[in-house]
């Protein structure tokens, strides 16, 4: 895991792949707990026996399931350090390139794509790219920003 150890230290991170999770298991119980919060039971995700015959073999994660683990996935990576606190600010461009099937395992890539100052403090930019084990192609690619305050 990298420590970012406050604001010089970030700026000079600009550019940097700041490194790589531990890879997560995709579990049916996680996927319906998901459903059960967000409301969104559509049968792709919690109907294994009808996504059987899909051509996907079973159920996969939602969208938004994936996205979810970006903050757990995140602190894999890297810890900030040095700074009053943190929040999350939004996010640029979100796509899921390839279904993550129920069962398999992601993990997540992030690169602080950019930083720009903001009154306080900065904004980070961190490339967060969701990969499947086996995957051709990533699960998620989503611009995530945060922004970061002067301690």
């Amino acid at each position: 895991m990298r420590t970012i150890s406050g604001l010089d230290e970030l700026r000079t991170a600009e550019g940097d792949h700041l490194g790589t999770s531990e890879w997560h298991e995709v579990t049916q119980k996680a996927i319906d707990a998901f459903a059960d919060v967000t409301g969104d039971h559509q049968w792709i995700h919690v109907d294994p026996a009808r996504a059987k015959d899909t051509p996907f073999g079973g159920t996969i994660a939602h969208g938004y399931y994936t996205l979810s683990l970006a903050p757990m996935l995140m602190e894999q990576i890297f810890t900030l350090e040095g700074f009053a606190f943190a929040v999350n600010y939004g996010l640029n461009k979100v796509r899921f390139p390839a279904p993550l099937p129920v069962g398999s395992r992601v993990r997540m890539h992030a690169k602080l794509a950019k930083l720009e100052d903001v009154p306080g403090g900065a904004q980070m930019t961190v490339e967060a790219t969701f990969e499947r084990e086996g995957g051709d192609k990533p699960v998620c690619v989503a611009e995530t920003l945060a922004r970061v305050y002067a301690g």
